[in-house]
């Protein structure tokens, strides 16, 4: 029991005496060199982004749009709802 509180505490403070030192070593980056890499950083999601929307072109319509001017039908004598007009496969409609 003594030997793992020993390890224990051994983990413990090598955890913190690194955390310190890259909390330091973080601090001492120069904010120019962090404004870069951010900047960098948002460059790539734009340039995504431009890929993205080059390859998926115009707008879907939302879920609630698509079922306008659908006409409804009626579900299974047993049930008696109405549903839209889709093809329920999964449930043998």
């Amino acid at each position: 029991m003594i030997r793992r509180l020993f390890w224990l505490s051994l983990g413990a403070a090598a955890g913190i005496a690194g955390y310190r030192r890259l909390t330091t070593l973080a601090r001492s980056v120069s904010p120019a060199v962090r404004i870069r890499g951010l900047a960098r950083f948002a460059a790539d999601v734009r340039d995504g982004m431009d890929l993205y929307m080059e390859r998926h072109p115009g707008r879907a319509a939302s879920t609630l749009d698509s079922h306008r001017g659908r006409k409804q039908l009626r579900g299974p004598a047993d049930d008696g709802r109405a549903r839209y007009g889709t093809d329920h496969v999964k449930d043998g409609r």
